[in-house]
């Protein structure tokens, strides 16, 4: 790369190592921060899973906010800039609020408030760096992986300056974290809105013109195993944090055991062209359904005994959960889609998956803990069982019925 090009590179990796350090610094933890405020038992289960429940809304939505309003109106750095700046005063909200209200609503609320101003931002940072690099096969990758790192650095942040996971802490770091990114992208690279000046429609604004993709059997099959699979993703990120610390986990301890599975995934993410090369698209994203099985069972069996090794194993094959199948079907959708409306595809696939699938796994995760607890004491094992049956019945399906198309298969294996 350039001088030029590798400075502009440097500041997009910084955005995203902000953009995703906001979103680590909370998410993985705010369970345990429900849990501690005072309210009852049915009162944490219910917030908790509204708390998780409210992202996946929020990324129904903004498809249309980027549609409508960011992409034809304003330039992106300044968008950006708004959306941290008000997602950043809800975070610094959230535990005045939590600790000084008896209506656990008002939490939700405020939390709602701040994933529908975060989730454009995802968006929009993939628009801004792919308007400023040169060679977005190449330099992408690099930039993104920075957000990763955000999110690992999150954790082990909060786990060296909080003695507890439940700590109010998290959100004042998050709200900080928000604030800085919201100074920081007035001063990114200029980036006029991409869609001023077009008429698009609704469809195309939501990826609905995709559906039509659909009539392929395996494209349905695997739209529908990716809206699947993300249910039982839902007990990953809504209980795992709260597994830890029933397993007897410190709560300072919980955020730096979550971020192995960020590490795993910087070092999949890395490793991924080479299994491309020998496997293929199905005996990828199979095998990424696979440790999705193989990480609840180890959760399970794990319970009982408080064995520690098999519940690390676990968080670290997120690595290969997340990047086998969902990097992978992304590539999948890419390479599958006509080029006029790949941008729809991957759009739809972002609605189907973690909006719809992320969404109503987080409710049924909320009864699930309802089913398994008994006087206030969760009975593990038959918690992580029901997931791990659900992510292995949708795993033979997608096996039986999903076929590769043999022009991607080769495309990668030229890669």
């Amino acid at each position: 790369m350039t001088g030029s090009s590798s400075a502009i590179g440097t500041r997009l990796s910084i955005m995203m190592f902000l953009q995703f350090f906001i979103w680590g610094s909370w998410y993985v933890t705010v369970g345990n921060f429900i849990g501690a405020v005072g309210w009852t038992e049915d009162q944490v289960t219910s917030t908790v899973g509204w708390a998780y429940t409210v992202g996946p809304i929020a990324a129904v939505v903004s498809p249309l906010f980027l549609g409508v309003i960011a992409d034809r109106f304003f330039p992106t750095q300044i968008v950006l800039a708004a959306m941290h700046f008000l997602g950043g005063a809800c975070m610094f909200a959230a535990p005045m609020i939590a600790t000084e209200s008896a209506n656990p609503n008002l939490l939700v609320w405020v939390l709602a408030g701040h994933m529908l101003c975060y989730m454009p931002t995802l968006g929009l940072t993939n628009t801004l760096a792919f308007h400023h690099v040169t060679n977005q096969e190449r330099q992408f990758p690099i930039i993104r992986v920075f957000g990763t790192f955000g999110w690992i650095a999150a954790g082990l942040l909060l786990n060296q300056i909080t003695e507890s996971a439940d700590s109010p802490v998290q959100f004042y770091v998050a709200g900080t974290a928000s604030l800085t990114l919201g100074v920081y992208s007035l001063f990114l690279p200029h980036t006029p809105p991409p869609l001023q000046g077009k008429q698009v429609s609704i469809g195309e604004i939501f990826g609905f013109d995709a559906i039509a993709l659909l009539r392929d059997p395996s494209f349905l099959v695997f739209v529908i195993s990716s809206f699947l699979i993300c249910i039982p993703l839902a007990a990953y990120y809504q209980q795992a944090p709260v597994f830890l610390k029933g397993i007897g986990y410190t709560d300072a301890e919980v955020p730096g055991k979550m971020a192995y599975g960020q590490m795993a995934e910087v070092v999949f993410m890395i490793l991924m062209p080479a299994f491309f090369a020998r496997l293929g698209v199905k005996k990828m994203i199979a095998i990424g359904m696979l440790a999705w099985v193989a990480r609840y069972v180890l959760f399970a069996e794990a319970a009982d005994d408080q064995v520690r090794w098999m519940v690390l194993g676990g968080i670290l094959l997120h690595g290969i959960c997340y990047d086998f199948f969902f990097v992978t079907g992304q590539i999948y959708v890419d390479k599958f889609a006509p080029e006029n409306i790949r941008g729809q595809a991957q759009g739809f696939l972002v609605l189907v998956t973690q909006g719809f699938g992320l969404g109503l796994g987080a409710k049924l995760v909320e009864n699930h803990v309802n089913r398994t607890t008994d006087d206030g004491v969760r009975d593990w094992g038959e918690f992580w069982w029901w997931p791990a049956m659900g992510s292995g019945a949708i795993l033979l399906v997608f096996w039986i019925m999903f076929r590769d198309r043999p022009d991607i298969t080769a495309d990668e294996e030229a890669a």
